[in-house]
C-alpha cells in the first residue's frame, strides 16, 4: 500500500508524523484492521468505506479512529463482528430493523434503503434501528435518502455523556439529529451533535494536545473546562444552545431511544449502542416534483444572492462545507495526525495486521 508522498510538519512532529493518505489508502488500512476483529469481508469493507467518507468530509471525529472505539466494543462484547442486521417487523409504512448486535453501519444503511422504499410506495416511512451498535455519520445516511429524491430525517440516542442545561451530572447521549433535501444537483444536509461538540472531536483533540473549545465540557466537579482529558476523568459536554439543544436532546432520548426499544440513556437496563429513528418522505406524495425542485433551488440561490449582503460574503448552505472537503480531499488526500496513526499502529499490530506505509511506531 502506497501513499500520495504528502506530508505536512506541525509542532514538535517531524514531517512523517503527520501524512496524508488516498481515500483508498484509508479503506484498505480500516477495512483490514475490522478483518481483524472479526469482521467478514464484506461488513469490513461496508463500515471502512463509512468511516472513510467522514473522514473525506472533513469529520474526522467519526473516521478511521473509531477503529480505537470499535476494538473496545469488540473485546468487551459490545459488537458481534458477525452479527447481521435484517427486517424484524413491517406494517405499511413502518419497519423495524434488527441489527444483531453487530457494526452499526450495515444496519444503518439496511434502514435506509428500506425507508426510501416504503416511502416511494406509501408517502412516508419510519423506520427504527434496534440491537444496534455505533452507526457512525448521521448525515450519510440522510444523503443516501436526499440522493433518492427524497426528504430525510434521523435521530440516534446513544450513551450518557452530557449534562442537562443547568446542571452538571452526565444524562444524555451527544444526540445528533440530521435533516436533508433534495436538489436537482445534490442536496441540503443538516447534521450536528445536540452537544457543543461531537465526544470523538475531543478525542482528536486530546490526542493532538488540542484544548476543548471553550464552554463545551465541564470537568467531575462541573467546572467549566478546556482540557478534553478532563471529560474522560468524569466530567461532562454540555449542550449547544443552552436550553434549547438540551431539551432536543431530552426528546431525542424520548423518540429514538425509545422508539427503537433500545431505552434511554439513563436506563438502568440500557445496553448501548444507538437507537435509531429514520424518516423519508416523498416529494411527489405532497407537491409536484418539478415545481419542489425549482422553488428549492431559487431558495438556496437567493439566500447565497441576498444573504451575502453588501460584501458578497460566502454564505454555505447546510452540507455545503462537506461537499467542497469531499472534493478537496478526494483530490488531495486526507492528512491523519501521528498520534492517531501510532494507536491504530498498536491495534493492528495486536491483531497481526500489516497496515503498510499507514503504521507509526
Amino acid at each position: 500500500m502506497g501513499t500520495t508522498g504528502q506530508s505536512t510538519k506541525t509542532g514538535k512532529e517531524d514531517d512523517l508524523e503527520v501524512r496524508s493518505f488516498t481515500e483508498d489508502e484509508l479503506v484498505g488500512v480500516a477495512a483490514d484492521v475490522l478483518r481483524g476483529l472479526g469482521a467478514p469481508a464484506a461488513t469490513a469493507q461496508m463500515v471502512a468505506t463509512s468511516l472513510v467518507l467522514s473522514n473525506l468530509v472533513g469529520h474526522d471525529s467519526h473516521g478511521i479512529v473509531r477503529l480505537l472505539q470499535y476494538s473496545d466494543m469488540v473485546n468487551s462484547g459490545q459488537v458481534k463482528p458477525t452479527g447481521m442486521p435484517h427486517v424484524a417487523q413491517e406494517r405499511g409504512a413502518v419497519a423495524v430493523v434488527d441489527g444483531g448486535w453487530g457494526f452499526g453501519q450495515p444496519a444503518a444503511q439496511l434502514a435506509t434503503r428500506l425507508s426510501t422504499e416504503l416511502a416511494s410506495a406509501n408517502g412516508i416511512a419510519a423506520v427504527s434501528v434496534t440491537s444496534c451498535n455505533h452507526i457512525g455519520r448521521l448525515g450519510e445516511y440522510v444523503a443516501s435518502i436526499a440522493a433518492s429524491g427524497q426528504m430525510g430525517m434521523a435521530f440516534c440516542n446513544s450513551g450518557p455523556i452530557v449534562a442537562p442545561f443547568g446542571g452538571s451530572g452526565r444524562v444524555m447521549g451527544t444526540n445528533p439529529f440530521a435533516w436533508s433535501a433534495p436538489l436537482h444537483n445534490g442536496s441540503v444536509v443538516l447534521d450536528f451533535a445536540t452537544a457543543k461538540v461531537a465526544e470523538g472531536k475531543l478525542k482528536i483533540a486530546m490526542a493532538e494536545g488540542r484544548p476543548a473549545p471553550p464552554g463545551s465540557i465541564i470537568d467531575n466537579a462541573g467546572r467549566p473546562t478546556v482540557d478534553p482529558a478532563d471529560l474522560y476523568n468524569g466530567g461532562a459536554l454540555l449542550p449547544f444552545g443552552d436550553h434549547k439543544g438540551s431539551g432536543m436532546s431530552m426528546l431525542i432520548e424520548l423518540t429514538a431511544g425509545l422508539v427503537s426499544k433500545m431505552g434511554t440513556s439513563v436506563d438502568p437496563g440500557y445496553q448501548g449502542g444507538n437507537g435509531t429513528l429514520l424518516m423519508a418522505l416523498d416529494i411527489e406524495a405532497f407537491t409536484d416534483r418539478d415545481r419542489f425542485f425549482e422553488q428549492a433551488e431559487t431558495f438556496c440561490r437567493e439566500v447565497k444572492r441576498i444573504g451575502g449582503g453588501p460584501n458578497g460574503a460566502d454564505v454555505l448552505l447546510p452540507g455545503e462545507f462537506e461537499a467542497r472537503m469531499l472534493e478537496s480531499r478526494r483530490a488531495g488526500g486526507v492528512l491523519v495526525a501521528g498520534e492517531i496513526r501510532r494507536q491504530i499502529t498498536v491495534l493492528a499490530d495486536g491483531l497481526g495486521v500489516g497496515i503498510g506505509p499507514f503504521a507509526l511506531r
